[in-house]
């Protein structure tokens, strides 16, 4: 059985997304948690596991910079699927524990963000403590006694996993908050992406900044073409001060000819580029 690397522990958003998507696979991965997501994506470029599951961009919080840095410096690995996650946070407590007894409530810094009109609302004078995931907060209350007052904001999972009983559902803020997460492999040694099929080309470049409109040159390129951009990112180069990688999520279409053509002419006003393939996208 092929090994999947997610972040853990179990319990978190990325476990609970990964168990979901392998239920719809025909062949099933192993999976195999990591403390960080650079160890899942060092431990995919190394051949410890055949695939990587790393979140990518959160709707509320905006991107995961250590998914698209690592991305940007290897040679090695490319993009095999994206899924869109809706993310359900719930507030979860001991046996016993009613809403009033709440005294303390734990979440990862990214939930508490995404639940702060709830949390305002509901228990603006309780102590929020931040924790390293949602799945360490669900085991911090299952360690504490009823009489604490304890809560997790969590996954359902993390609530089960840890015999937690769930005192509010859907607590965040937008009902339309979702995580992209991307399957990560590594590149073949004959790989070529128009062999590949799916909804979206994900391609990486520096540009050189110091050059007036360097930019728009770029995006003309796929304009030009009727190339549809879905979405575009810029990092630090980590070079010098002022430089950036660009990250460009195109939407594929029939005319694969003009696509192509317009990665080509990127490519030839880029320092560097890198394709990281074409890939479907699903939808939980």
């Amino acid at each position: 059985m092929k090994k999947l690397g997610i972040l853990g522990p179990p319990g978190t958003h990325s476990e609970a997304a990964a168990v979901w998507l392998n239920s719809t696979l025909e062949k099933k991965y192993e999976l195999v948690i990591f403390p960080e997501i650079f160890e899942v994506l060092n431990a995919v470029e190394d051949a410890q596991i055949d695939s990587g599951f790393v979140p990518v961009e959160n709707s509320l919080e905006g991107s995961i910079n250590i998914t698209l840095d690592t991305l940007a410096r290897s040679d090695s690995l490319i993009v095999t699927r994206e899924l869109i996650w809706p993310v359900h946070n719930h507030l979860t407590a001991k046996a016993g524990v009613k809403i009033s007894d709440v005294k303390k409530i734990f979440s990862h810094p990214q939930p508490i963000s995404q639940c702060q009109k709830y949390l305002r609302q509901k228990f603006f004078d309780v102590e929020i403590i931040k924790t390293t995931s949602t799945a360490r907060a669900a085991e911090i209350v299952a360690a504490s006694k009823a009489e604490e007052g304890f809560a997790a904001i969590c996954t359902e999972r993390a609530g089960q996993l840890n015999n937690l009983e769930t005192l509010a559902t859907e607590i965040q803020d937008n009902m339309a908050n979702s995580t992209r997460f991307f399957e990560v492999q590594r590149r073949e040694k004959n790989f070529d992406f128009k062999n590949f099929d799916g909804d979206k080309v994900l391609i990486i470049c520096q540009i050189d900044g110091s050059c007036a409109g360097a930019l728009c040159g770029v995006l003309e390129e796929f304009s030009e073409r009727n190339v549809n951009m879905t979405r575009i990112e810029s990092r630090p180069a980590r070079t010098e001060l002022g430089e950036y990688i660009f990250f460009f999520d195109l939407e594929v279409t029939p005319y694969r000819r003009l696509l192509y053509e317009s990665i080509e002419a990127v490519r030839k006003k880029s320092i560097w580029l890198k394709n990281l393939g074409i890939f479907p996208v699903i939808h939980a």
